[in-house]
């Protein structure tokens, strides 16, 4: 190897503005380093230090690489990204090679998934909002539905006791039943919804 050229694009977008002399420069990223090899392989090994080189840009494989030129860099891996080889006539077991190696650096870790479909990490939480309410409103949601089957219940009841097929007796039981089970949920319905609606809002003065 003969000669090593390091170069590097800091990542800058010229935006051209109205009024300002020169352009405004945003960074987006920094682009991955790069390094610019040339050489020359001769002497009986020459034929198999080449094919090792095409080998290498073939598979594509990330590899390891320093040089003093890149001791402060802090390259982990790299791939051989092009790839350029001469023979010239008369000079046998004689190439002249020239590479060009990028940075791969590694992968961010994946995305995590969060409760409440990560909208705590929206401050949700922040505002109040106690998700153990939506348990309770379901809960009281499942003895409505319970008493509102009871309810049908003493419906037919009351047409059975009109073709003359119940006595008032029959009638008034699940009534009763009716009647209790509707005051029992009445209170913790109430609190759950005062609850539920006080979380959307602000106390006062708050902005």
């Amino acid at each position: 190897m003969q000669r090593v050229e390091h170069s590097l694009d800091a990542g800058f977008t010229a935006t051209p503005i109205a009024g300002l002399d020169g352009d405004l420069q945003q960074r987006t990223n920094r682009r991955s380093h790069s390094i610019h090899l040339t050489g020359v392989l001769a002497g009986d090994t020459a034929k198999d230090d080449l094919k090792k080189l095409q080998d290498a840009t073939s598979a594509g494989d990330e590899l390891d690489f320093s040089s003093d030129i890149t001791s402060a860099l802090d390259l982990q891996k790299v791939v051989i990204a092009e790839f350029r080889s001469v023979e010239a006539a008369g000079e046998p077991n004689r190439f002249l090679y020239s590479m060009l190696v990028v940075e791969s650096p590694p992968l961010p870790p994946p995305a995590q998934l969060s409760t409440f479909g990560g909208l705590d990490d929206l401050g949700l939480g922040d505002l109040g909002f106690d998700t153990d309410i939506l348990g309770d409103l379901q809960d009281l949601a499942g003895e409505v539905a319970g008493a509102v089957d009871q309810a049908m219940s003493a419906i037919d009841a009351i047409s059975a006791l009109a073709s003359g097929s119940l006595s008032a007796g029959d009638i008034l039981s699940p009534l009763k039943d009716l009647t209790g089970k509707i005051s029992a949920i009445g209170q913790p319905l109430q609190d759950a919804l005062s609850s539920f609606s006080s979380s959307f809002h602000s106390d006062e003065g708050g902005g």
